[in-house]
């Protein structure tokens, strides 16, 4: 490679948002090496970024990041100049069925690419990045009004949120510790194409189009505040090449619904989509029990990056929200495969467990 170039880890490049930023990086940067470290587990498939797999700047590598020797391996393959952290345990729901995979993934995985970063980059690490993304739900819960801004307390009330907590922490300190270059961003709920369908949009679009029932937990009073996954990834770009390090950026769509006032919605489109009367999908909601420790609310104050790197996002939500209905709706192959599972025991066939 030339002098020009740099190469870039993506960990959890195969999951939903990293696949997003490595087709940015790859497609955006050819003079960049984009090597995507996944473990393909569950949320891992390389059908999300089998648009750039044959490109000549992009690397797949399956590696776990809680495997010392393995990142070890990695770093010392690659010249890395960059790692964009992704890799992680991602849904409350799983961390509170099994906190300990998210606190084994989260935490134990970090501070592994952070102790690797550090010995490949030596102490004089000039011109490196590591950057770490995480999400608004490590401040806990905001009542009705208020919004999350860098400074806002810690406060996460989830295995999940507690485990991205502590990784958020232990980042800073292997910055101020050992003088690693690093800098975190904390988005809100993202929302798109290739999102695994555990997660409510996918989840709900699938089970309208069977006509399965759509669970509501409690009266889904709940608000989340709702970010494009492609406008994340052009704002963990700029974070990427204008980002200070030592600071933190929040990242936020500007699109507060209530759960069932979205699911409303997202029925009202659906029988639009499908051909169906009004109302068809409506009739499919099913209210249950509540989550445990369910935040009532998140918002993110995302003045600082648009003020400091001049990002915002470029979707409003009912726009966003129609292309990712069109998406999964067109892409039912992905869909079915990926409920169906079947493409786990091709990776474990091809790669190894």
């Amino acid at each position: 490679m030339s002098a020009l170039e740099r190469t870039i880890i993506v960990t959890g490049g195969a999951g939903f948002i990293g696949s997003h930023v490595v087709r940015r990086l790859v497609n955006n940067y050819p003079h960049y090496h984009i090597v995507n470290v996944d473990a393909l587990t569950y949320a891992g498939n390389l059908a999300n970024v089998a648009d750039v797999a044959d490109a000549p700047n992009y690397s797949f590598v399956r590696a776990d990041i809680t495997d010392l020797e393995g990142i070890r391996a990695v770093f010392a393959v690659h010249q890395v100049d960059a790692v964009i952290h992704l890799a992680a345990e991602s849904h409350v729901d799983r961390s509170i069925d099994d906190p300990l995979i998210f606190v084994k993934t989260n935490l134990l995985g970090t501070a592994t690419m952070l102790q690797v970063a550090k010995e490949s980059w030596g102490p004089h690490p000039q011109g490196k990045l590591f950057y770490h993304v995480s999400t608004d739900e490590v401040f806990g819960s905001l009542g009705e009004l208020g919004f999350f801004t860098e400074s806002t307390a810690y406060d996460p009330r989830s295995p999940y949120s507690a485990s991205k907590a502590g990784s958020d922490h232990l980042v800073r300190a292997w910055g101020h510790t050992f003088g690693l270059p690093v800098v975190i961003s904390n988005c809100s709920n993202n929302y798109g194409p290739n999102q695994f369908p555990e997660k409510l949009l996918p989840l709900f679009i699938n089970n309208i189009k069977h006509l399965k029932p759509l669970p509501v937990y409690g009266k889904g009073v709940n608000v989340r505040d709702w970010l494009y996954v492609e406008d994340h990834a052009r704002a963990i770009d700029d974070v990427l090449h204008k980002g200070k390090p030592g600071e933190t950026y929040n990242i936020g769509g500007h699109n507060e619904y209530r759960n069932i006032d979205l699911i409303r919605l997202l029925c009202k489109l659906m029988d639009a989509k499908l051909g169906r009367p009004e109302g068809t999908s409506e009739n499919l909601i099913t209210y249950v029990t509540d989550r445990a420790g369910h935040d009532l609310r998140y918002a993110i104050d995302a003045s600082k990056i648009r003020n400091e790197l001049g990002w915002e996002p470029s979707l409003h939500f009912e726009e966003g929200l129609a292309r990712t209905i069109d998406w999964y709706l067109e892409n039912e192959a992905w869909l079915e495969g990926v409920t169906s599972g079947d493409y786990q025991a091709y990776y474990d066939k091809m790669y190894g467990k």
